[in-house]
């Protein structure tokens, strides 16, 4: 799709913010945004790949749709804040429901308004590729989650029983298979870039 044809235009997707001012306007999770952000490690080869690919393409822009009380938003989002930033791309965050109609040109198999959702640009705005919502690793490993999810809407649960299963829920977010499904999703941005750049 052509940025003649986007609602993408380059005058809008100016008015993308930073990270900076997206950590300054959310209103929720801010400890969980930094952790990913300062816990993640990117990979010295993938990143190398990405800045190649960055290169060929004459400079990258990623658009980023996402809301701070979405999970894959606080796993996903620093991720791709911290690659930004070291491979020299420009990222530009846009919050889902104030810009449906972004959304809506995104949707995730036609249809679902995932998040956090990535858009690749190059210097002339041309579309690259579109990243949604959590890498394959981590659709295939979700099970894990679900069950800690489910153990915590039991309506019956003590308090006791909701802070421990709370509890295992954080951990499960600082532990290893949630740093894997980071690392995952660098790279697919890494096929994402490095298939366009072809």
């Amino acid at each position: 799709m052509t940025a003649q044809e986007s609602v993408v235009t380059p005058e809008r997707l100016s008015q993308g913010i930073s990270w900076k001012q997206w950590m300054e306007q959310i209103d929720r999770n801010e400890e969980k945004f930094q952790f990913n952000y300062d816990d993640h490690k990117l990979d010295a080869t993938d990143l190398e790949a990405i800045k190649s690919a960055v290169q060929k393409a004459g400079g990258v822009t990623c658009l980023a749709i996402g809301e701070a009380w979405c999970p894959d938003v606080v796993r996903g989002l620093p991720v791709a804040a911290k690659l930004a930033e070291a491979a020299g791309m420009d990222l530009k965050i846009f919050f889902r429901d104030q810009n449906i109609d972004i959304m809506n040109e995104f949707l995730y198999k036609g249809e679902f308004q995932s998040i956090p959702t990535l858009v690749f640009y190059d210097k002339d705005q041309r579309q690259l590729g579109v990243w949604h919502e959590r890498a394959q690793k981590a659709r295939d490993e979700m099970p894990m989650l679900s069950e800690i999810r489910q153990k915590m809407q039991n309506q019956e649960l003590s308090e006791d029983e909701r802070a421990r299963y709370m509890k295992e829920y954080e951990d499960f977010q600082q532990g290893p298979v949630w740093a894997g499904w980071r690392d995952a999703e660098v790279k697919e941005i890494r096929d994402i870039l490095e298939s366009a750049a072809k």
